[in-house]
């Protein structure tokens, strides 16, 4: 007889297929929360040496699935290796998140080499591989990368800011250098996302966590032209490559996001309305999400509130469960026991 072989449930979702129990993950599911995470942390000096040390990276993304069964595992990383592997000197400070040199005019762009040095991203490659040979077959196993625009937005200002108001200065301002800057980071990120395939990623999502500071113009411009490009290239190299789009904070634009971007699965955050994700989003596509993080921190008859709703909005049809954005660091344990077993009740 012939060997049946498991498919990961995410995988079924990501093609168009519901499941009569939605797979579930979270975004930043390896991190501060868990215990075990904070002693690997501590051992492994800077974040990046976390990072990029094959080992270590595989063992912190693996420990969510070994705690909560979570029905994918993502690879533990950075958006930010990206302009790192540009040779943009990047850290974290502890206490106030990234930092890097800023870039501040255009002859800053055009100094950026064309092709990140995939030297310095070999590690991510190595730990891909020793998280699928320790997965279970029906766990499936995610990369990602950031979207150009939110990794510019870094690269442009040196840190986070609130509303990423140097980038979309220097966009207005220097409108071609900023496109130069967007092209220089898709063509990293297809080479990097192509290379995560070969490596054993079964998806990836593409973050764009600041697609929602952007008039609809410039959205346009900056958010779902590259994604597109990224998307269209990605699959001609990997033409089994499965993508997530997640463009936070688009509201009304992530429909015109999914009629130009060809993903698999739309991720939604929490601001969403979520008639009209079900009604145009989730009519095209699978959707992804879209519980609030604070939900989760909040507990109780808030939380289970809050799982009702996304289920009865979505769970009709092809859904994973996620959070709207990445848990936050404090977070109980016992918050993301409750949220599995309420999830994994429905049948």
């Amino acid at each position: 007889m012939a060997e049946v072989l498991v498919q990961p449930p995410l995988l079924e979702v990501l093609r168009g297929k519901r499941q009569s129990v939605p797979p579930v993950w979270m975004m930043r599911q390896a991190g501060r929360y868990l215990p075990e995470y904070r002693e690997i942390r501590a051992k492994a000096g800077g974040f990046l040496d976390l990072c990029f040390t094959p080992e270590l990276a595989a063992e912190v993304t693996l420990q969510p699935v070994r705690r909560f069964g979570f029905d994918a595992a993502i690879l533990f990383s950075d958006i930010l290796v990206i302009p790192h592997a540009l040779g943009r000197a990047v850290s974290f400070v502890a206490g106030e998140g990234p930092k890097l040199e800023p870039l501040t005019d255009p002859a800053g762009v055009d100094a950026l080499p064309h092709a990140v040095d995939q030297e310095i991203l070999a590690p991510v490659y190595a730990a891909i591989r020793l998280v699928k040979a320790s997965l279970a077959p029906e766990v499936a196993l995610l990369g990602f990368c950031g979207a150009p625009w939110t990794v510019a937005t870094y690269i442009i200002a040196g840190q986070g800011t609130a509303d990423q108001a140097p980038a979309r200065l220097f966009a207005y301002r220097h409108p071609e250098a900023f496109s130069r800057l967007i092209d220089r980071l898709s063509d990293a990120s297809i080479a990097y996302l192509v290379r995560q395939f070969e490596a054993g990623v079964d998806a990836v999502q593409l973050f764009d966590t600041w697609a929602g500071v952007l008039p609809p113009e410039e959205f346009a411009r900056w958010c779902i032209a590259p994604a597109a490009r990224i998307v269209t290239e990605l699959r001609r190299q990997v033409p089994r490559a499965r993508i997530i789009g997640f463009p936070r904070g688009a509201g009304a634009l992530y429909k015109n996001y999914l009629e130009e971007v060809a993903v698999d699965a739309i991720g939604l955050d929490w601001t969403i309305d979520k008639t009209f994700a079900r009604k145009n989003l989730q009519s095209r596509v699978p959707v992804q999400g879209n519980l609030d993080p604070l939900a989760l921190l909040a507990g109780g008859s808030v939380l289970d509130q809050g799982i009702d709703a996304v289920l009865k909005s979505f769970a009709d049809g092809p859904f994973i469960f996620n959070l709207g954005h990445g848990i936050l660091p404090e977070t109980p344990i016992a918050h993301v026991e409750r949220m599995l077993a309420r999830v994994r009740r429905v049948g």
